[in-house]
């Protein structure tokens, strides 16, 4: 056992944040902490790493074990360049370098014994560097820098020039080169394009040691843990698995403990009915027996209401007018900046209902896609025209449509003056701003709050067509899901920038991916694309690695019917056909399902009947025959249930 935690507990005021948590970590195991804003989850791991005391409780590592901690918004402050400062995780064995080379030059010159000595030395040096991966540690280097998405001309730059996000993924490779046997992670991809999140991923799937990881990014845990431990109400519950399997198993967990609570208090009120009716008699034993059935009542451990988190978090989004089918065209967009082209030549259309999902490395121009479908930034050549009647709602990561000197409530009903109070703290609370919360001024929200208060005013805008730049970024795993269920039932038009893989999965019928400067469109969701997109790549002529490292192949562009020269709207128009064979078919498959279905339950109608017949009874081989044929028509019958579900999916 690499980390235990025993009864740690953890108030602030009168407020528990922490109530006998008790967990283990073995050696190897990778595991996430999850819960809700709030719910602990950086308090614990700063209890962990000894940033902070629990009030009762023992934090216990294994003998000689080291740990390695990333914080949010973890920064380097210094004036190294960003290869200097990850090399200076090596420091000894650049150390151990150097002493080789002043080795070596010190034994051109010595002999006799002197030489022995050095020649000695320097086995001793070599045995080190060996040993401490010395030939292999500055490739090494290399590739968690490129991993984590530096160019090779950026390893030069000055860390003190480097935005907050950059400086975060400078800090986690110098955390991943120091490779202790713990390392523990608070929301590691918020900074990360989705490429250096899947390269991430992989590294720490082979990582030897242990990993111990606060993320919303259900994707990433999906691949990555092995165990979940949930922070509710101050309380931690262990589940084996992967977030998939953990949700399935809360699930789980949370119908059986409803329903007992509903079981219990069904039974409490019968039990209370008799009685009242046994008091009603007003005999000296029926007023005896109700006495005795009130103490058996009263030492009833009475199960506490299990909380219902979602119950008062729906949002129904409902676009105020109907836009026209053609939402959104646009033609040869091109944009540059300097010496730099973002993209080129594109071309798209956006229709009624889609939801289209926007991706890419970053710095390859999705936000700057956005704003100038906004009217925000120009574009170099190129146009796009709206539909008829379309209203944009936007998002943008910095949220300037927020008034810092509102409170919540104010925020909202000065802009939506025809909501009652009740439905504006409905609207509140389905972001998880209750009660006194309301009352917060904008200016002291932190950015995840601040970014569910901008949704909370989009989601109330006339708009039917919504653009939204990274809409998940901050929100925890609840605010997202309902972000989510929101979006599934939107009627009207969604664009958005998201690295949001299982938000993806859940929320787009289209992927638009940013790479060699334009869009290559996908039919489908994140599981979609990861499976189609190397077929795409080949079809439009293109090689390479990731995202956004792609070229086009010399082979393909010099011939002029080549695929890499057909146009973006022509491949639109090719995957629509696609998915609408795929979803034709799919229908027909129902229908047939659903026919079959009926014959066999007719053919059971009839069978039953038949057994029901008192002429058939006294025939035993047709007695027989008729009920093999029933038990194998419900055996198919279960078979086509089973299919039907899928398709119906």
């Amino acid at each position: 056992m690499l980390l235990s935690c025993q009864n740690i507990s953890k108030a602030f005021s009168e407020n528990t944040i922490l109530q006998n948590v008790s967990f283990h970590i073995e050696n190897g195991e990778k595991a996430a902490v999850v819960g809700i804003n709030g719910a602990g989850k950086t308090t614990l791991l700063r209890i962990i790493t000894g940033k902070m005391q629990p009030d009762e409780g023992v934090v216990a590592f294994a003998k000689d074990k080291t740990f390695g901690y990333l914080a949010q918004n973890d920064t380097v402050d210094t004036a190294h360049t960003i290869y200097e400062e990850l090399l200076s995780v090596k420091r000894h064995l650049v150390e151990l370098e150097h002493q080789l080379r002043q080795t070596e030059e010190s034994m051109h010159d010595a002999e006799g014994e002197a030489l022995e000595s050095l020649m000695k030395h320097y086995t001793e040096l070599t045995h080190a560097f060996e040993t401490g991966d010395g030939y292999t540690y500055r490739s090494e280097l290399v590739g968690v820098l490129k991993g984590l998405g530096f160019s090779e001309e950026e390893f030069t730059k000055p860390v003190s020039t480097l935005s907050g996000g950059q400086k975060t993924r400078v800090a986690l490779g110098r955390l991943l080169l120091q490779k202790p046997d713990l390392i523990i992670l608070d929301e590691p991809t918020n900074h990360l394009d989705l490429n250096s999140i899947a390269w991430l991923e992989t590294y720490l799937l082979n990582y030897r040691g242990s990993v111990l990881v606060v993320s919303h990014d259900r994707f990433f845990l999906d691949r990555i843990v092995s165990k979940v431990i949930e922070l509710d109400r101050g309380k931690a519950s262990v589940f084996s698995g992967n977030y998939s399997d953990y949700a399935v198993k809360k699930e789980q967990l949370r119908a059986a403990a409803w329903n007992a609570y509903v079981n219990q208090q069904r039974e409490i009120r019968h039990q209370e009915e008799v009685i009242e009716k046994l008091r009603s008699f007003n005999r000296e034993k029926s007023i005896r027996r109700a006495e005795s059935r009130m103490k058996a009542l009263e030492k009833v451990e009475v199960l506490e209401k299990p909380t219902e988190a979602r119950a008062d978090m729906r949002l129904t989004l409902t676009p105020f007018h109907t836009s026209g089918n053609d939402v959104l065209s646009v033609e040869h967009l091109s944009k540059s900046f300097g010496d730099l082209t973002l993209f080129e030549d594109v071309n798209f259309e956006i229709k009624r209902g889609e939801h289209v999902a926007v991706i890419g490395d970053n710095g390859t121009g999705k936000t700057t896609l956005l704003r100038i479908l906004n009217g925000l930034e120009e574009s170099d050549s190129g146009s796009f025209r709206l539909g008829t009647n379309v209203e944009i709602g936007y998002y943008d990561q910095e949220h300037h449509v927020l008034h810092s000197d509102k409170s919540l409530f104010d925020e909202i009903s000065d802009d939506y003056p025809y909501l009652t109070n009740t439905e504006i703290r409905n609207v509140l609370a389905a972001f998880l701003f209750t009660g006194d919360d309301v009352l917060k001024r904008i200016g002291d929200l932190s950015g995840g709050e601040r970014g569910r208060i901008s949704l909370a005013k989009l989601m109330l805008s006339e708009a039917n067509f919504l653009i939204l730049d990274e809409p998940t970024n901050h929100l925890d795993i609840l605010s997202k899901e309902i972000l989510e269920d929101a979006l599934n039932g939107y009627e009207g038009t969604v664009l958005y920038v998201s690295h949001d893989r299982y938000f993806i999965n859940r929320t787009a019928h289209r992927i638009l991916d940013l790479t060699a400067r334009t869009f290559v469109s996908y039919i489908g969701n994140y599981d979609y694309y990861l499976e189609k997109k190397e077929t795409q790549m080949n079809a439009l002529g293109l090689t390479g690695g990731g995202s956004g490292n792609l070229t086009a192949s010399s082979e393909n562009t010099s011939a002029p019917n080549s695929p890499a020269n057909v146009s973006a709207g022509r491949q639109d128009w090719l995957s629509r056909k696609e998915e609408q064979a795929r979803l034709r078919k799919k229908e027909n498959d129902l229908k047939k399902c659903e026919q079959r279905i009926a014959e066999l339950e007719n053919r059971l109608t009839q069978i039953d009947a038949e057994l029901s017949d008192p002429e058939i009874g006294t025939q035993v081989q047709r007695l027989q025959e008729l009920d093999r044929e029933r038990n194998a028509l419900n055996t198919e019958l279960e078979d086509l249930y089973e299919e039907w579900e899928k398709l119906a999916e």
